[in-house]
């Protein structure tokens, strides 16, 4: 899966832009605030619906606009021997109301999660520090998102589980419920609930692996990293159990206290937690093996290969952890979108036989597709 062509309407200061034969690698340089990372947010808008700033969507519009529309056209196979390279069109509107229209193949779209299936995404951005220093959702979110493309029996489980913990929930705050009202709900969110959990315990112990054979690439002297995974409820307990247990706690506080949507994973550097222990640089390196691994996984099992958008890669890290993570992406073959200043930023770490770049200048909003050249290594220069 490869984006090929790439329309931005009224995304921030990118008026109307058109990015057109993209190819394996692209790099996106200028001066700070010139729109790069717009178009890093245009490209997440047309796989996930939404930006990946943690802003609003009226923020993400062009000011004095009602709406911004980004349209691409996606590529699926190779273009070797006698397969020819079959291709999809995406188009997202979103509107000041937040409103979206999604079209795919120039129908419209059953709901977001058809979107993100059609052209998955990985972002390592100023954002993805949050796997490790934000809240537990937003490493769910990741968790989740990994399981949504390799199982696909999740989505409808995970649907199910959100209707049932929704309805448990209103009943609760009612107060005044019988138990048989309440057991309905509660069997099925626990049949839901154990789904989810056995989903992503599988997942997980398939990213473990990954995880630490390509740290122990990027940051071989944190050898003590861990990665764990805790369910939501009492290890010794079934969820209906679990469940059995709280239902007092439950009825007294008015909301469902333990499952899958209290689930976390943590990275741990010698038994603390790496947001406490390691330094900026080495949490870099520790999101970026998260988001490899994820898109390792993902080939593995079959379901292509993720575009990586990285927003500003020398920032937090040398030169020779820099060298690192692009020869991993470069291993991967995986189609790559990566911004910086000066274009020797990203020229001078990424592997020395490796594709060939696609470069972008972005310049006050204004985008000038330059020459492709080959990504060299400033010492073999």
């Amino acid at each position: 899966m490869a984006l090929k062509t790439l329309k931005i309407q009224n995304v921030r200061n990118l008026r109307e832009a058109r990015l057109t034969e993209l190819g394996t690698v692209n790099v996106l340089f200028g001066r700070n605030g010139a729109g790069k990372t717009s178009v890093l947010e245009a490209i997440h808008l047309l796989g996930m619906g939404r930006t990946f700033r943690g802003s609003s969507i009226r923020s993400l519009i062009s000011h004095g606009q009602a709406a911004c529309t980004v349209f691409g056209d996606i590529s699926v196979g190779a273009n070797t021997g006698e397969q020819r390279q079959a291709s999809t069109s995406i188009g997202v509107q979103r509107e000041l109301s937040g409103e979206a229209q999604v079209r795919i193949a120039g129908k419209p779209a059953r709901g977001l999660a058809e979107l993100v299936e059609q052209f998955p995404l990985q972002v390592i951005s100023a954002a993805s520090f949050d796997l490790l220093t934000g809240a537990p959702g937003g490493r769910r979110q990741y968790l989740d998102w990994g399981v949504f493309h390799v199982e696909q029996r999740f989505y409808s489980q995970w649907k199910r589980f959100q209707r049932c913990i929704k309805q448990r929930n209103n009943l609760l705050r009612r107060g005044k419920i019988t138990d048989q009202e309440l057991s309905v709900w509660t069997r099925d969110l626990a049949d839901a609930g154990t789904a989810i959990s056995e989903y992503r315990k599988a997942y997980f112990e398939g990213l473990l692996p990954r995880f630490l054979a390509i740290m122990g690439e990027l940051a071989p002297s944190l050898d003590a990293l861990e990665l764990r995974y805790r369910r939501g409820w009492d290890s010794a307990l079934s969820y209906a159990d679990a469940l059995q247990q709280g239902m007092q706690t439950d009825k007294e506080q008015g909301y469902t206290h333990s499952g899958p949507q209290r689930a976390d994973i943590r990275v741990v550097s010698n038994g603390h937690l790496a947001a406490d222990t390691l330094s900026r640089g080495q949490q870099k390196l520790v999101v970026c093996g998260l988001k490899l691994a994820q898109g390792q996984l993902m080939s593995q099992a079959g379901r292509g290969l993720c575009t990586y958008l990285i927003d500003d890669l020398p920032s937090e890290l040398d030169r020779q952890h820099s060298e690192l993570v692009c020869s991993q992406l470069a291993d991967m073959q995986s189609q790559v979108f990566i911004s910086c200043v000066q274009r020797q930023d990203v020229e001078s770490v990424w592997p020395e036989t490796a594709q060939k770049a696609t470069l972008f200048h972005v310049e006050q909003g204004e985008i000038t597709r330059g020459n492709t050249c080959l990504l060299y290594t400033s010492d073999a220069a």
